[in-house]
């Protein structure tokens, strides 16, 4: 007997697209952060634990959210999408990618372990946009908020629009 085939989260989250939709920052991304999380299938959604620990930061020190509530928040965000761990293999590869691309190490750690969950996408307005690595691509999410299409991965992993 062959087990089913589970098919691994393609696109991951970056800290900024939680905050937006948490309802922190200018009304149109918050908007259009809400919505595209509602277009994402959540089986396919990844949110490394560097990014919830990162919003835990953002929403008690910059916008003095108490603690309970916010951790009310990230177990809701964990209980919504995958999440995965840092491994010593992802911070190795983030420390190549700090070195050899200058990314900031806590990023490149975000990008290392989405990659190394197999996603396709991060979605993310603080990486250069289109920058590809181990075949995980980052893509603006709010992109269609200056009148560009979305990115055809982006594409791909949104559920058709409801019927008006």
């Amino acid at each position: 007997m062959t087990e089913a085939w589970a098919r691994p989260p393609s696109v991951a989250l970056d800290t900024n697209l939680l905050v937006y939709a948490e309802g922190e920052g200018d009304a149109p991304r918050c908007a259009a952060a809400r919505a595209l999380l509602g277009r994402l299938e959540p089986a396919a959604v990844l949110v490394p634990v560097q990014v919830l620990g990162e919003l835990h930061r953002v929403l008690t020190g910059r916008f003095r959210r108490e603690p309970a509530a916010v951790r009310e928040a990230l177990l809701a965000w964990a209980d919504a999408f995958h999440t995965a761990d840092s491994s010593w293999t992802a911070l190795q590869s983030a420390l190549d990618l700090h070195a050899d691309h200058q990314l900031p190490t806590w990023d490149a750690l975000i990008l290392s372990v989405a990659a190394e969950q197999g996603c396709r996408v991060l979605l993310s307005e603080d990486f250069q946009p289109g920058f590809t690595w181990r075949g995980l691509t980052v893509v603006n999410p709010f992109a269609s908020l200056h009148g560009d299409p979305p990115h055809p991965l982006l594409q791909h992993a949104l559920r058709p629009q409801p019927a008006p």
